[in-house]
């Protein structure tokens, strides 16, 4: 008796579903990512082996070129620390300047041209150069920020606001020292520096 040949038939895998699973996953990290932002001055942050990621309640003051740039978390933050600082040079903000303070990333901007700075069109002030916050004796508008970035933090977000010194690994020892004294001066002990993942110099 001749034996019976069972018709075989293609193996069909519906690839559909994974095809949703790979779209979603991938819009879901698009839109959770951070989009790294620019130094307004170049840094060449020094080497470090120790991985650590930067927690996001932060903010960060940036040395380089013998100037100092501040860096806030948090659009609401932000905003509140600008009205503070404002009041205590009598310096009144108008909503658009408000809103446009609150997107900055990182500022270096004395409080006397900050409206200016604020006024300039997107690309003007892109290309702008930023001469830094002053850090002297006579007008330490550094301690300023900080003090009231802190408070607004506290009152915002009722949590301490971290600081993170993100310094050139070949900037002038002074400037780093200057801002150390502004942060012991606020009782600031405890604060991280922003390394690179390389060998240490």
């Amino acid at each position: 008796m001749p034996r019976a040949h069972i018709k075989r038939k293609s193996t069909a895998i519906d690839m559909t579903a994974m095809c949703d699973m790979a779209f979603l996953l991938l819009t879901f990290f698009i839109l959770t990512s951070k989009p790294k932002t620019e130094d307004l001055v170049p840094v060449d942050l020094p080497g470090s082996s120790v991985l650590i990621k930067l927690p996001d309640d932060v903010a960060t003051l940036t040395i380089g070129q013998k100037k100092v740039f501040f860096g806030i978390e948090g659009e609401a933050i932000r905003t509140q620390t600008l009205e503070s600082v404002g009041q205590k040079y009598n310096i009144t903000f108008t909503p658009t300047e408000k809103s446009t303070f609150s997107k900055l990333p990182s500022f270096g901007v004395p409080i006397a041209n900050m409206k200016q700075f604020l006024d300039m069109d997107p690309d003007k002030r892109k290309a702008f150069t930023q001469p830094g916050i002053p850090t002297d004796s006579v007008s330490n508008e550094l301690f300023n920020w900080i003090i009231d970035a802190r408070r607004s933090a506290k009152a915002l977000a009722n949590k301490e606001l971290r600081i993170s010194i993100k310094g050139d690994s070949k900037e002038e020892y002074p400037t780093l020292k200057k801002v150390i004294a502004i942060l012991q001066k606020q009782k600031v002990n405890k604060f991280s520096l922003i390394t690179s993942m390389r060998a240490a110099n």
